[in-house]
């Protein structure tokens, strides 16, 4: 039996924790925080509820494998898990609507055909019968196993070139899913709802190889889960797993430090000067002394979430779709201010920030990552920078700075505030229009204080955080930037709730200067999944770390951010502990 050290209490270092310690080890969970979940937290208040990280959860194998392998109970007796149908929602720039069924291929092409018109539908399965491709080229080494040595197949975009008739019928493939959009779905309604995938997990859509048409097709073809009382219930049943098979936990135990005895990690230092000895060691960030980030200390994170939570008066309707996306008004607009790539982004056109970390992966700010990963850390603090509606927010200052042009762009804020929608000069939100909004209206009575009310999150991709601002950047605290911007989602907003103003009681607003704070990520970034393609680029570091004895796991490790990656990680390097290959056996 092993003595193990985990670095961080994120969902990836449960799963790890969980197989690991019915693998027989002695395994020791230190997490500087005072509770457990990482970015899988839980905003409650007045009888409220809302989860502050991801709000559906695909693949659940992945987790029904992890209760099925550490225990008697499987994860159905643990939570309860519902298909959410329609899967999601879209409203486009020119008002049109489609609902999207769950997990079916003949009701997707036949929604999208009514809504969008004859052949939308066979032009959109089209592109996921290629995507089907990525999948089963890439399922395997990019989710299931451990990250090969040789990366180099990787690094090359699978998604295959479709058929051509005629003379011509040889053509370049596609460099990026905004190619694949343009060439093969003809339509910029279509175009809106292939790039919105990648954008969900903070990838640019006119840089992420073709490669990352695999989201969609991942989602609509294994189906979309709710977790009844949030996804924080799953947080939940997994560190009961955890503590049914005696793992040890040590919360408020920041780690320093890796011993490093002979050339092999040796245990963890602690804040208090403390040590605790071990056999192995599992961190939930790769540590810099063991794993280089030659570019870490210039390239800017990838993008935050913006989340506002609205506790709302009245009954959630019948027939409410659970998940509803908001396309922005202008695309490209909206892509340019999110990517930090146009002229109010301190930076030359085209020479903003990529979604894609370096080969080797690593933090891309060089902070240490000895304190756990930012899937490592706990954000069930609840912690939120909002206030009710007609109150002032983030220490005393108005919701929204007179003068800042950052209200809603079609009609004016309760505030008053300036209804063209023009962009400040600090480039805070879209130059035209709002950003892409996802609206979640769970109907789940766990989460509101009784049926005569509704919790209603609204969540945007947004630049990450820095104080002062920056290239790639936005300061998220300085006045009225987070009550002005939430104002604008708000707006958004109204195309999914049109009743919303009125029904506002109170918000909570969260920036990603909540998310840095509470988790430690660079800028408030939240990780998305490792993809193929673009030479390596969207590769995450392999959870064997150079330094014998310690191992990787979280977000920014193989095989990358999202609930089922953190899952499979943590598979992986129990199975590479235990002398497998790595992954579920």
């Amino acid at each position: 039996m092993a003595r193990i050290a985990v670095i961080g209490a994120g969902m990836a270092a449960l799963a790890a924790a969980a197989r690991l310690a019915t693998g027989g080890h002695r395994v020791v969970v230190h997490e500087r925080a005072a509770g457990y979940g990482g970015g899988v937290g839980r905003l409650a208040r007045d009888g409220f509820g809302f989860d502050t990280g991801p709000g559906l959860l695909l693949l659940p194998a992945v987790y029904r494998d992890l209760f099925v392998k550490t225990g008697r109970e499987t994860l159905e007796h643990s939570v309860s898990l519902t298909q959410t149908d329609p899967a999601s929602r879209h409203v486009f720039a020119d008002g049109t609507a489609v609902a999207l069924p769950n997990a079916s291929r003949s009701g997707v092409i036949e929604a999208l055909d009514g809504a969008l018109g004859a052949g939308s539908g066979e032009r959109w399965s089209e592109v996921m019968v290629r995507a089907r491709e990525v999948w089963e080229a890439t399922r395997r080494p990019l989710l299931e196993d451990a990250l090969s040595d040789d990366t180099g197949p990787l690094g090359r975009d699978p998604y295959p070139l479709p058929a051509r008739r005629g003379l011509l019928r040889r053509t370049a493939p596609p460099a990026t899913l905004a190619g694949v959009a343009q060439r093969e779905l003809r339509d910029p309604r279509l175009a809106a709802l292939l790039e919105s995938y990648p954008l969900g997990y903070g990838f640019d859509p006119r840089t992420v190889p073709a490669a990352a048409a695999v989201l969609p097709y991942v989602e609509q073809t294994f189906g979309v889960w709710y977790v009844a009382g949030g996804i924080r219930a799953l947080a939940d049943a997994v560190y009961e797993r955890c503590l049914a098979r005696k793992v040890e936990f040590r919360f408020g135990a920041e780690v320093t430090g890796v011993l490093d005895k002979d050339g092999r990690a040796a245990g963890v230092e602690l804040a208090d000067g403390s040590v605790f000895e071990a056999d192995f060691v599992v961190a939930g960030a790769p540590l810099p002394p063991a794993v280089p980030s030659p570019d870490a200390s210039s390239a800017a994170p990838p993008p935050g979430r913006f989340t506002v939570h609205l506790a709302l008066r009245g009954p959630r309707p019948a027939n409410t779709v659970h998940r509803t996306v908001v396309h922005a008004a202008d695309r490209t607009a909206d892509l340019a201010w999110t990517f930090q790539d146009g002229p109010a982004a301190n930076g030359a056109p085209g020479g903003g920030r990529r979604t894609g970390r370096t080969a080797n992966g690593g933090s891309r700010t060089g902070q240490s990552a000895i304190s756990g990963s930012p899937a490592a850390r706990s954000a069930d603090s609840g912690r939120s920078t909002g206030r009710p509606a007609n109150d002032r927010a983030r220490g005393g200052r108005s919701a929204a700075e007179p003068g800042t042009g950052l209200g809603p762009a079609n009609g004016g804020s309760r505030s008053g505030r300036s209804a063209d929608g023009a962009a400040p000069a600090t480039g805070l939100g879209p130059a035209v229009g709002g950003p892409t909004v996802t609206v979640l209206r769970p109907d789940d009575p766990a989460l509101r204080p009784d049926d005569a009310h509704e919790a209603v999150t609204l969540q945007a991709v947004v630049p990450p955080h820095a104080a002062g601002g920056g290239a790639g950047a936005v300061d998220w605290e300085a006045a009225g930037v987070a009550g002005g911007f939430a104002d604008r989602v708000v707006a958004a907003a109204l195309a999914a709730v049109p009743d919303l103003a009125e029904r506002e009681l109170w918000r909570e607003v969260r920036t990603p200067a909540d998310t840095e704070r509470e988790t430690g990520a660079p800028g408030g970034s939240v990780p998305g999944p490792a993809l193929a393609g673009a030479a390596g680029a969207l590769l995450r570091p392999a959870n064997r770390a150079p330094l014998r004895g310690l191992y990787l796991v979280g977000g920014w490790a193989h095989p990358g951010g999202g609930l089922p990656h953190a899952g499979m990680s943590g598979a992986i390097v129990a199975d590479l502990i235990a002398g497998g290959p790595g992954g579920s056996r």
